[in-house]
């Protein structure tokens, strides 16, 4: 009879609490905030920029944001919860824009790897949060522009190739144009990230006590 006792507490031990875990109301209401938030950035005025015009918006930064204070899952959901809406007619592209249509202009690659962009830079964030004791502002910067080159500006070049019609030399010097900008955009992201997090360690999910503090 002891044994029978045993066993369901062996089973529910032996099983990742993390791995039953699902949304929570909260959860659900941050994604919903944080894609509001993006929304708000990408309608700011935009300026045209670049042979084909794609602006330069505020975009990324609420994207990179996103990403760095929910962490990758809902920091994901929040952005592709933007995009679809966007996608379904809503006018929060930037310029007012919305629909399908976008994705036929050259600024689709740049608008599809955003919600993949908030996964990387939530993923790293995590790491940079649970693992780094010093310097996190500045490895959080990192993590913004290893997202910003590998995942915004990889897609990014390559929308203005396939919708732009641009060949690969010149696809890379017209992106060259909002580097600039996104490392500002990344410096404020990291600012703000841990900002957030020195006030809600456990925000992201990193399942560790270790407070948050910049050096």
């Amino acid at each position: 009879m002891h044994l029978e006792n045993q066993a369901p507490a062996a089973a529910a031990v032996g099983t990742p609490t993390h791995a039953r875990r699902r949304w929570s109301a909260t959860d659900l209401s941050l994604i919903a905030v944080f894609a509001a938030f993006v929304a708000a950035l990408a309608i700011l005025p935009a300026i045209p920029a670049g042979p084909l015009g794609v602006p330069l918006t505020l975009q990324t930064l609420a994207v990179m944001v996103t990403g760095i204070v929910l962490g990758p899952g809902r920091g994901f959901a929040a952005v592709a919860l933007y995009v679809a809406v966007g996608l379904a007619g809503l006018p929060i592209f930037a310029g007012f824009s919305g629909g399908v249509g976008v994705l036929a202009g050259p600024s689709a690659g740049y608008l599809l790897a955003f919600p993949l962009a908030a996964l990387v830079a939530g993923f790293l964030a995590r790491l940079v949060l649970a693992r780094v004791r010093r310097f996190r502002y500045a490895a959080l910067f990192a993590a913004c522009m290893v997202t910003s080159l590998l995942v915004v500006h990889t897609l990014g070049i390559a929308g203005l190739m396939i919708n732009g019609k641009l060949d690969f030399v010149t696809a890379i010097l017209a992106d060259l144009i909002y580097l600039p900008g996104d490392v500002v955009k990344n410096l404020v992201a990291a600012a703000i990230g841990l900002s957030v997090h020195r006030a809600f360690p456990r925000l992201i999910g990193t399942g560790r006590n270790a407070s948050v503090t910049a050096t």
